[in-house]
C-alpha cells in the first residue's frame, strides 16, 4: 500500500530536499516510522522523547485533521498525509 507524505518545509533538508514521499503502511504511525527509515533523523524532528508528537507538529490526512489520534488513524492506498509544523513567536 503506498501513501504520500507531504512533508513540511522546516523538514525537507532531511527529506534530501524532497517535498513528497512515498511510504508505506496502515496508519500514520507506520507511515512515520517508513519515512524514518528512509530519513534518519526524522522521527526526533516530529516526536518528544516519549513517542508523543510535539505540540507544533500537526497531521493531516487528505487534507482534514486527524486529531485526537492522529497516529492511529488509518490510512489507504492513495492516501496522502501532510506533516505540517506550526511556528511560535517567542
Amino acid at each position: 500500500m503506498s501513501v504520500r507524505i507531504r512533508i513540511h518545509p522546516l523538514l525537507q533538508d532531511i527529506a534530501h530536499g524532497q517535498e513528497i514521499v512515498e511510504v508505506e503502511g496502515k496508519n500514520v504511525r507506520a507511515c512515520i516510522v517508513d519515512l524514518e527509515k528512509k530519513f534518519p533523523g526524522m522521527e526526533e524532528l516530529i516526536f518528544e522523547k516519549k513517542g508523543k508528537l510535539l505540540k507544533q507538529v500537526k497531521i493531516f490526512i487528505n487534507g482534514q485533521t486527524s486529531s485526537p489520534n492522529e497516529l492511529a488513524t488509518p490510512v489507504k492506498d492513495g492516501d496522502e498525509i501532510s506533516i505540517l509544523m506550526l511556528l511560535s513567536e517567542g
